[in-house]
């Protein structure tokens, strides 16, 4: 592949030498659309350093971006800032190739390599606040453990006012744009919130205190570099911001509404309920079927709402298969502060709504009105009741976003 690929360079000293991949469409339960990056990394100082690899299938391309400006031989460290297998898995062949004279990670990133690998791999373990002379260029390393994996570290280079921040600050987006400010806003900040609530909002507090770490150390930033899409130079304290903000996850009056329904009764409730949603004062509603949507596409709109509505039929008095799987989802991710309901249709048992019940209330989502049940076809007087159900949530919501600050 030599010749193919070439670097992109960010600094005098520092160039991208990662690969984009547009065709993926899922990363473990997340739909990436828009497809990703594997970004990595490398600093041309005295001694020559690359930072994190990419997946394994991509390895040409990387070898033939570091080709364009070095050769990969003279390559003399290899830092391993997060070992996920799309940032490590070309890590044993590029060792081969390179045969570096030292590969750093944190001390949980040893162990994890060792573990994927299942040989001796040469790897020497820093810790936080190490720092590693590359001759001309100091890089400080910082942990940021569960940010989202244990290994998770964050490399400073001083002199570039560069934090390559691993997975931290990232995105699913795959692009021939290297820089934030060349992709529209829109799709920036819509794939930065996808990648913040499928892949962060469970560790949360730990983004806030990582957070608030960072800016304790009043770090000159002129740089973020992260595992996945694109580089965030000049003013890079929004995204910060905004991580800061989604961490602590302060309600607002959006309310989403989540259902499926097998002759359409549970959806015209749906719609109805949304319209009450609004007359109750929700500034905005997203109604969304699970039978043509995504279990990450809720994910992200719960992001920055205040409210989770989910409706389901009832079917072999259970609840509907494509609400269990966006629920065992959303649990998982455990989104804080949220009021909430269930409703549904059902044809004689009706178990579908309590269930639902029991599952918000396993999440802590606040119950603010018992769940709203309607037999087979809902009628003028049971879709007057779906918007009353509606209204009351409305206000509901927003009683608790001002109760919230």
């Amino acid at each position: 592949m030599e010749g193919a690929f070439k670097a992109v360079k960010i600094t005098d000293r520092v160039y991208w030498v990662g690969a984009i991949d547009w065709a993926i469409r899922d990363f473990h339960g997340y739909a990436t659309s828009r497809g990703t990056t594997y970004n990595a990394y490398l600093v041309l100082a005295d001694k020559v350093a690359l930072f994190d690899t990419v997946k394994a299938p991509f390895m040409g391309e990387m070898m033939a971006r570091i080709a364009s400006v070095v050769d990969p031989a003279k390559i003399d460290y290899i830092i391993s800032n997060h070992s996920e297998m799309d940032h490590s898995g070309a890590l044993p062949a590029t060792l081969v190739a390179v045969k570096p004279d030292r590969v750093l990670a944190s001390k949980r990133g040893v162990k994890a390599l060792a573990a994927h690998f299942h040989r001796s791999v040469p790897v020497e373990a820093v810790g936080d606040g190490d720092t590693l002379d590359l001759g001309g260029v100091t890089a400080t390393f910082v942990e940021t453990p569960m940010l989202h994996w244990p290994d998770s570290m964050m490399t400073y280079l001083a002199e570039e006012k560069m934090l390559i921040s691993q997975d931290g600050f990232g995105q699913h987006l795959a692009s021939t744009e290297r820089y934030a400010d060349e992709v529209p806003a829109e799709t920036l900040r819509y794939e930065a919130a996808k990648y913040f609530a499928n892949i962060l909002l469970r560790y949360a507090p730990l983004v806030t205190k990582a957070v608030a770490r960072l800016r304790g150390m009043d770090l000159a930033l002129e740089f973020i570099t992260p595992d996945h899409g694109p580089i965030y130079r000049k003013d890079v304290t929004w995204i910060i911001d905004l991580w800061d903000r989604w961490a602590a996850q302060k309600p607002t009056r959006k309310a989403v509404v989540v259902f499926d329904t097998m002759w359409q009764s549970t959806a015209l409730m749906a719609r109805v309920i949304a319209d009450g949603l609004r007359e109750g004062g929700a500034a905005d509603v997203q109604v969304i079927p699970m039978r043509s949507s995504h279990r990450s596409d809720v994910a992200t709109e719960l992001l920055e709402a205040g409210a989770l509505v989910v409706g389901s039929p009832t079917i072999n008095n259970m609840i509907f298969p494509t609400l269990g799987d966006v629920l065992v989802y959303l649990e998982g991710l455990r989104r804080q502060g949220l009021i909430g309901a269930a409703f549904g249709s059902y044809g004689w048992g009706g178990e579908a709504v309590g269930r639902l019940e029991e599952w918000l209330k396993a999440m802590k989502v606040d119950l603010v009105v018992p769940g709203l049940k309607v037999q087979y076809v809902p009628d003028a007087a049971a879709l007057t009741q779906c918007r009353a159900f509606g209204r009351a949530i409305g206000e509901g919501l927003v009683r608790h976003v001002a109760k919230a600050g």
